[in-house]
């Protein structure tokens, strides 16, 4: 009998002496080329607005990571708002190295120490779903993201799944998209994983500290293919929630094509973005 080959450390299981190994290196690679980015982002700065140096860097560190992105479909460059599925913080690596995104998130990713200053460096727009005063002001925000021509992305999902699942669409930071801004598009976006999809999801009760070092434990690289699926005009929807609904019905039969098979409910509870399973997924 042939033994088959595990994907990487399980969740909560300790992380080998190799593995450890594994993640200093990965880490010190990531230093390296934050290291060499930031200063020539912003030397890059004082003579442009725009800079290549973030895309350059995630781009690099979903590499050190282990992703080896392939891209299909042609990303629209600017005047765009991407919507895609969500499995975990590679996504935020991975896209905004294939097309230079930048991204909408939660608040406390803007508090955290080191992280929440990368995140500014690629324009990031945070957000908070606690903040009901302050919709108007995070609109307002990206608005003004729109209309310096960035690329924006959104996980209306509002969490990460496993790959195998999609989850009811959030559209309060679709309003921005009412009305849409002159001549932006939305173009639905599909990452797949393969075979290790379910593994990489930060799901469940797993912190995120745990989950970075089990991913830079694995032992080789991983397949992610994005795909850009065919835009669409946002002023054909009237109002976010159908923008929202036009974007998933692209989004799951693609899904769906990539995995061979139908999406499944999502197995696990989600009490932050208002997800509970049904019973009968409950008894199943």
């Amino acid at each position: 009998m042939v033994r088959q080959r595990s994907v990487g450390p399980e969740r909560d299981a300790p992380i080998s002496l190799l593995g450890k190994f594994r993640v200093f290196w990965r880490a010190v690679g990531i230093l390296l080329a934050l290291l060499i980015c930031v200063p020539l982002h912003y030397v890059w700065r004082t003579v442009h607005y725009g800079s290549p140096l973030p895309r350059v860097f995630l781009y690099l560190a979903a590499r050190l990571c282990g992703a080896r992105v392939r891209v299909h479909g042609t990303p629209l460059r600017r005047d765009v708002f991407y919507i895609s599925n969500h499995l975990s913080w590679v996504d935020i690596l991975a896209l905004g190295g294939a097309s230079g995104t930048a991204f909408v998130s939660k608040s406390e990713i803007g508090q955290a120490p080191v992280v929440g200053w990368l995140s500014r460096l690629n324009r990031t727009v945070f957000v908070s779903r606690e903040d009901r005063l302050g919709v108007a002001d995070q609109i307002n925000r990206l608005r003004e993201a729109l209309a310096d021509n960035w690329a924006i992305t959104v996980f209306p999902e509002g969490t990460t799944t496993d790959g195998q699942s999609l989850l009811p669409f959030k559209t309060s930071m679709l309003r921005v998209l009412e009305p849409p801004p002159p001549g932006v598009l939305v173009q639905p976006v599909v990452l797949d994983y393969g075979a290790v999809a379910e593994w990489i999801g930060w799901i469940g009760t797993e912190g995120g500290i745990a989950n970075a070092l089990r991913i830079l434990a694995r032992r080789g690289s991983f397949r992610l293919d994005i795909h850009f699926l065919d835009p669409f005009d946002p002023r054909d929807c009237p109002g976010r929630k159908a923008i929202a609904a036009q974007a998933r019905n692209r989004i799951v039969p693609a899904m769906e094509r990539n995995l061979g098979k139908p999406l499944h409910p999502f197995h696990l509870d989600v009490p932050q973005v208002g997800y509970t399973r049904s019973k009968e997924d409950r008894a199943a």
